[in-house]
């Protein structure tokens, strides 16, 4: 039985369709042409965006000199339609503002990233995912269609039926290799006021595997996600919206939401808190110490941090990068991992989010797939481990993954050579749409960006 009850009170939304004019999109759409085909240089091509990029800083990242395309204007959300559910919005719009948008009509977007300045369009090229995941996917997942700008000056509608089918799909983690993605269409669901959470606690891998499943088969809650804070605390966060709340907290300055669910057995917080509960960082909060907090905790988020670490980035270490990344897991396969990783490296804690395998990925080899029975995968997020010693973590962790079927995501340190990459990411797919959307490799190929320019290597 579910520990949640539905509560009812109403909550005066304002269901008015908001429609905003297409011209001013298009003439932007029409100045990003122009600059691409001024561009006849060779010279690599990088995005200048109005947020911040949420990749990892990296000390030595060769992009920093690359020529520049400004999109930074692409932060206009043209539609939100409550009667289908959708929105329509350009790829610089960050999901702190198309959150406070959508509720406005009692509706968010399905998959919202944990970071407030996350764009859509990162969202996407980037592989978001989030707490709904073990429904939905991730946010490329609830996307209907895409505009993309190609290096050429070529503007393609994409969805996943239409004769770019395969541009829409390889565009998802694609870092921005495949040309501009501009405009996106995606789905949105029903949201309340406030969103209860329900902590449940185990001491065992089994146990802990079994209550994630046992929720994923019943669909009992609306949010799932957790942390592992020791090999033998393992925290699950479920949650569900409700109409109303007892009282609510918030998580944007002193208080600490990853500690938070060590010792409480439930929480309130409004559903705009929620989705922005990790803000301050997921486990790797800053500053660490409470009078840090207090002093500098309110006007130092996600977003400033990272500003800093890219402005101040010959600081970062090039030698033994800090270990900042997400793995997939197979479902199956997470005790196998997880006893090799208490024993080999040891860092605690991990966020964890369950995602729902919804779709067969085109970006990776079709082998891939074939020979993985998993429905459900576990993400386990390690933010902050300093590496010490002769061990290069990051490298092992890539083997291990090979080893039980899991992958990485690419947003920090890749160490991977040419062709093991291409050995898991697609390549014949890959090169089919690079061929339609940036024929002289003017954004660079994905292998290229993330494991030889982002470290600083030509």
């Amino acid at each position: 039985m579910s520990v949640f009850n539905d509560i009812a009170s109403p909550f005066g939304y304002d269901f008015a369709h908001v429609t905003e004019p297409t011209s001013r999109h298009d003439n932007k759409v029409a100045r990003i042409v122009a600059q691409l085909r001024a561009h006849t240089s060779g010279r690599p091509l990088s995005l200048k965006k109005k947020a911040v990029a949420h990749q990892v800083p990296k000390a030595n990242d060769l992009r920093r000199k690359d020529a520049k395309i400004d999109i930074s204007d692409l932060t206009d959300i043209l539609e939100i339609d409550p009667d289908r559910r959708i929105c329509v919005a350009e790829s610089g719009v960050a999901f702190v503002d198309l959150v406070a948008a959508t509720l406005r009509y009692g509706l968010i977007p399905i998959v919202v990233p944990e970071l407030k300045t996350i764009t859509i369009g990162g969202a996407v090229a980037g592989c978001s995912i989030e707490s709904m995941s073990f429904v939905h996917g991730g946010f490329h997942d609830t996307c209907l269609e895409y505009e993309v700008i190609t290096a050429t000056g070529e503007v393609l509608t994409c969805t996943p039926t239409n004769r770019h089918s395969l541009v829409f799909q390889m565009v998802h983690g694609g870092f921005g290799t495949l040309g501009i993605l501009s405009k996106l269409t995606f789905k949105l669901v029903p949201a309340k006021p406030y969103v209860w959470v329900v902590y449940e606690r185990y001491t065992t891998i089994d146990d802990y595997r079994a209550a994630i499943q046992r929720h994923f088969d019943s669909r009992d809650v609306d949010f799932m996600d957790g942390i592992i804070h020791s090999p033998t605390l393992y925290v699950l966060s479920v949650g569900k919206f409700v109409e109303r709340a007892p009282y609510t907290n918030r998580y944007d300055w002193m208080k600490v939401y990853y500690e938070s669910t060590a010792s409480r057995t439930e929480d309130y917080l409004t559903t705009e808190q929620y989705v922005f509960r990790y803000d301050r960082g997921v486990t790797n909060v800053r500053p660490k110490s409470r009078i840090g907090r207090m002093l500098f905790g309110k006007v130092l988020a996600s977003t400033q941090w990272l500003q800093l670490a890219d402005k101040l980035h010959w600081l970062l270490p090039s030698e033994k990068p800090t270990v900042t990344l997400d793995v997939f897991v197979p479902f199956s396969k997470v005790p196998e991992f997880l006893a090799w990783y208490e024993k080999e490296v040891g860092h605690f804690p991990l966020w964890c989010v369950p995602y729902r395998r919804v779709h067969d990925y085109e970006w990776l080899m079709k082998d891939y797939w074939t020979g993985l029975p998993d429905e459900l995968f576990l993400d386990l997020a390690i933010y902050g481990m300093k590496q010490t010693g002769d061990k290069n973590y990051h490298r092992m962790i890539e083997e291990k993954l090979r080893e039980l079927g899991g992958i990485k995501t690419l947003i920090a340190h890749n160490y991977y050579s040419e062709d093991e990459f291409w050995q898991i990411w697609n390549k014949a797919n890959y090169d089919a749409v690079k061929a339609i959307t940036d024929p002289k490799n003017l954004f660079r190929d994905l292998y290229t960006k993330t494991c030889r320019a982002a470290m600083g290597l030509r």
